[in-house]
């Protein structure tokens, strides 16, 4: 069963990070898709060089979340054995949407579509994905097609949706010293009180 925001009684803006954190706090020691790293290091390396870039808090906010989804899908997590997509970032979408603006949660839910958009349209990317990248990938329909390119580039905050996907290729690597969940959960909570009106 998924968690769902509607699902999860009690589940407010005033309590949403801490059920973040949790999830951190609880699942982050996870393997990351056959990458050198855990699940909580990859997205806390995410939200790193978001916020060493001088990224706004949304950005950086999207980028430790991008995958929250492989918590919260009922399909559960990525495997390399895997021989059908999982959908994370529709999870993870479904979970954020009622708490954060829609830069967020479209950078969450648009990150595997922007990896099949830059495969599309920037040769060069697809020569850095990893194996485990390169798997997914193939698992999620592959470069776009033209007429999908043209409908991806029409998202208003495409230039966002890229900008995380860089940030969740960055996120992989070995040994890199990160801040905790707990630098950013005063962040999170100004992104969710600004878009909740609080």
């Amino acid at each position: 069963m998924s968690i769902q925001a509607s699902a999860k009684p009690g589940l407010t803006a005033q309590t949403v990070v801490a059920f973040l954190g949790d999830i951190f706090e609880r699942r982050g020691n996870e393997e990351y898709l056959g990458e050198p790293v855990t699940m909580a290091e990859h997205m806390l390396q995410g939200a790193h060089f978001a916020e060493k870039a001088g990224e706004r808090e949304e950005v950086i906010v999207a980028a430790l979340l991008h995958d929250i989804g492989h918590f919260t899908s009922e399909f559960g997590t990525f495997s390399m054995d895997d021989t059908e997509d999982r959908h994370h970032e529709d999870a993870g979408a479904e979970v954020l949407a009622p708490f954060f603006p829609s830069i967020v949660t479209d950078c969450v839910k648009h990150h595997v579509a922007a990896k099949r958009y830059l495969c599309a349209t920037r040769p060069e990317y697809f020569r850095r994905l990893s194996e485990a990248s390169i798997h997914s990938l193939k698992l999620q329909g592959g470069p776009m097609s033209g007429e999908e390119v043209a409908e991806f580039e029409a998202n208003p905050n495409l230039a966002d949706i890229v900008k995380v996907r860089h940030y969740d290729e960055a996120g992989k690597q070995a040994g890199l010293e990160t801040k905790p969940f707990s630098h950013y959960a005063p962040m999170i909570q100004r992104v969710v009180d600004r878009h909740c009106g609080r």
